[in-house]
């Protein structure tokens, strides 16, 4: 179906790929969903993943531009890559826009001047400090769903250094300095924030067109429940599973310590873990020391259809994170009928509630891994209750995260946007 109504877009998101998921997918997700309905959409990506969006069949290559791979983008690239990952993402993140549109602009103002543009929609990064100029061609600007501002929890200062904190801190005061330079989110027709703890971040928290809107969605062609009926579950027994890299901030160790209390307490848990870093090693050590390296799988970083299967195979999703601004993996256990336990704390908080999983806040940290545990050991005694959460949550995300009813309330976005505009 198309809509003659619709603007001209314009989505500029060098990051654009379906291969790394995470903020990446997003752009992908609008440019193809309104692709396939006839609507007229462009996308800028990056060229080292030109190769990837130019093989997928529902994009248009006509429609695809691409900024070049050049010395100054691997050596921003190689020259943060040591950085702490919040460090890499503010500031090492701030630089490669600033790059990117340098380089982007060429083609932006080829297709304005072609009038294949009405509206700019800068949908990543997600950053809602990371500063944009995409508000200098003369069209209105469209920016977001943006989520970020998270810190650690109580008691968890460790995870971040006192330099890293430092240098965050200095990299967010630079950074609203150069939103004044660069004043795209303070010029753009609309700001879209996934919660109140975006906006609070935001370079201006009074622009006048703040619009709250949840930056993740469900592809429902991927991420569904299996048709057959899942096998009779054993008395006592928990398959968890966790997607995503293995990084500090995740508490893939606090994971592991609440399996084995839970282990030890009678519950049968075993673990999957689908996702790699460079903390795979130290985990595995763990799981041994532990004495539960039998119970976990180490299945490294899977595509997106061989973790749609081994979550149709799981009885719970475990993403007890501890600085996740989104948590896209929790609302795809969600669609597959799964209950998730999470931390109480950061994005699963915008996506669970009491009916569709257990949050378990991480403070106090000492006993953070038995109250995982004794969750852990709640669902494993209870077959029904799995059942039931993980009807709630199929119910959640139809209501609320289906990707095309998303796409459906940005078009109302761009509509006002470019009236306004």
């Amino acid at each position: 179906m198309s809509d003659r109504n619709l603007p001209k877009v314009l989505i500029v998101a060098p990051n654009a790929s379906a291969r790394f998921g995470g903020e990446a997918f997003l752009p992908l997700n609008y440019f193809r969903i309104l692709s396939r309905r006839g609507h007229p959409v462009h996308l800028i990506a990056h060229h080292r993943n030109a190769e990837e969006l130019l093989a997928l069949p529902d994009c248009d290559p006509e429609r695809m531009h691409f900024v070049p791979d050049t010395r100054w983008h691997r050596m921003i690239w190689q020259g943060f890559s040591r950085f702490p990952e919040r460090v890499r993402d503010l500031i090492g993140g701030g630089l490669m826009t600033w790059l990117n549109e340098l380089y982007q602009a060429r083609l932006i103002r080829q297709l304005v001047a072609e009038g294949e543009v009405d509206l700019i929609h800068q949908p990543i990064p997600v950053s809602p400090l990371i500063p944009s100029n995409l508000h200098r061609f003369g069209v209105p600007l469209v920016i977001g769903p943006m989520n970020g501002g998270m810190d650690y929890p109580p008691g968890y200062e460790d995870y971040e250094g006192g330099a890293t904190r430092a240098t965050i801190g200095v990299g967010r005061r630079i950074a609203l300095l150069l939103n004044r330079i660069n004043p795209g989110k303070h010029k753009a027709a609309v700001l879209l924030v996934a919660n109140e703890r975006t906006r609070r971040a935001l370079p201006d928290p009074r622009h006048p067109h703040i619009v709250t809107l949840i930056e993740n969605g469900i592809d429902f062609t991927r991420w569904r429940a299996p048709q057959q009926e899942r096998a009779a579950p054993r008395p006592d027994r928990l398959r968890l599973a966790f997607l995503g890299r293995f990084v500090g901030w995740k508490a893939i160790d606090i994971t592991l310590r609440a399996v084995a209390l839970a282990r030890e307490g009678g519950a049968d848990v075993t673990l999957d873990l689908l996702g790699d870093g460079e903390g795979r090693a130290d985990l595995a050590a763990l799981a041994a020391d532990l004495q539960i390296a039998d119970h976990v799988t180490f299945h490294g970083f899977q595509p997106q259809e061989r973790c749609a299967e081994v979550l149709a195979g799981s009885d719970a999703l475990v993403l007890n994170s501890l600085r996740e601004c989104g948590g896209a993996v929790v609302l795809e256990a969600m669609a597959m009928g799964l209950p998730v336990v999470a931390s109480a704390w950061g994005g699963p908080l915008d996506y669970l509630n009491a009916d569709s999983g257990i949050m378990v806040h991480p403070a106090p940290r000492e006993d953070f891994p038995q109250r995982l545990a004794n969750a852990f050991a709640t669902l494993a005694h209870d077959p029904d209750l799995r059942a039931r959460m993980g009807q709630a949550g199929q119910q959640i995300v139809r209501r609320d995260f289906d990707w095309e009813k998303k796409v459906d309330r940005m078009v109302d976005v761009y509509r006002e946007a470019a009236a306004a505009g």
